[in-house]
């Protein structure tokens, strides 16, 4: 099922939006009133909505008489700790006659820290008659299983954890995990490589519109890491494991930085100059095993030197998180910067079945 999530404050844009959405052939058409990013909240939009329920109700009834599609919204618990309204904001979208409410389980405020209130989005779902789909700290298919099971959400949103790992919707059909190695992923982002030339163009013009995503992806394709259920699936119920530290290597899967190789390394690598290597090589490769090599090489040449200035603090890094390699941090930086750069991006979801 595909569809389109779009940032507005007035009726109007909603209804503008709508249609492009419909041309492009979208299914639906959600609106995010979650984000607590300042370049939206500023502007009246994302999470700020959640301050004036009426108003926001106003609008996307608005939208939704108008739309020829299914109009959903996502939200948050409310603004802040003392200003918990979800129940209030969902019973006003219901009214209005929104298709389906996400809701996260943080405040604005909060943004990505602590965990998600998952209980707290459960006794929302079961509150209400409109569809609930919950969201926040989803990472893994079993992770996404047993928060589905357990809210009684009609469905699950995955946000970072599909920009950590793409396949998540494949495990998550599949019910089982998919633990790709390097060559895998590597052929994963050749993938959305080919996406990107398509869409863009694959030439000079194209791949300069393609570099205000691409690179940024990096910020959170390097966070992967290897979490099987059998090692995790315990740990993942006692705390989200993408609010975990991780290291570069894991002893848990047998991982040791001798066993790892150059390409490996650079995949994981946080550097914001190693991410921008990645994208150049993955872009200018003509097979997964020229993409492989090209990494590999570069990894070999630049890659300690980088890790050495993560560690240090040096170009984004963060010396108090041990080089800023876990998979639980940064996601602040990260969506600050693809804010900064147009490249915010919505989560997807995974529907029951």
């Amino acid at each position: 099922m595909f569809g389109f999530q779009i940032a507005c404050k007035t009726i109007s844009d909603g209804i503008s939006a709508s249609k492009l959405a419909k041309e492009a052939g979208a299914q639906f058409l959600d609106i995010n009133c979650g984000c607590p990013i300042h370049e939206a909240t500023r502007r009246g939009m994302g999470s700020a909505m959640l301050r004036k329920p009426r108003a926001l109700a106003k609008m996307v009834a608005g939208i939704a008489a108008e739309s020829e599609l299914p109009v959903t919204v996502k939200i948050r618990l409310g603004e802040n700790d003392k200003k918990i309204n979800v129940d209030t904001v969902v019973e006003f979208l219901e009214r209005a006659g929104a298709a389906a409410v996400t809701v996260h389980g943080r405040t604005a405020e909060q943004r990505y820290k602590k965990a998600a209130d998952w209980d707290r989005v459960g006794d929302v779902a079961r509150s209400h008659s409109v569809p609930i789909i919950g969201n926040g700290d989803i990472l893994t298919h079993y992770e996404a299983h047993a928060r589905l099971a357990e809210s009684g959400c009609t469905a699950v949103m995955a946000g970072r954890g599909a920009l950590i790992k793409p396949w998540i919707f494949k495990e998550f059909k599949e019910g089982r995990e998919w633990l790709l190695n390097t060559q895998e992923r590597v052929g994963v982002y050749r993938l959305l490589v080919s996406y990107m030339k398509e869409h863009f163009g694959d030439d000079e013009r194209g791949r300069r519109k393609a570099w205000y995503f691409f690179p940024w992806h990096f910020d959170f394709l390097t966070r992967y890491r290897p979490l099987p259920e059998a090692l995790y699936g315990a740990q993942s119920r006692e705390h989200p494991l993408i609010l975990t530290r991780q290291d570069l290597t894991d002893p848990r899967v047998g991982e040791t930085p001798e066993g790892l190789s150059w390409a490996e390394r650079l995949l994981r690598c946080e550097h914001p100059e190693a991410h921008g290597a990645m994208a150049d090589a993955l872009w200018e490769a003509v097979s997964d095993a020229d993409a492989l090599a090209a990494l590999e090489r570069i990894g070999s040449e630049r890659v300690v030197c980088w890790e050495e200035e993560v560690r240090a603090g040096g170009r984004d890094g963060d010396a108090s998180r041990g080089g800023g390699l876990g998979v639980g941090s940064g996601g602040e930086k990260a969506d600050r910067e693809g804010i900064k750069r147009g490249r915010d991006r919505g989560g997807e979801e995974l529907e029951r079945g």
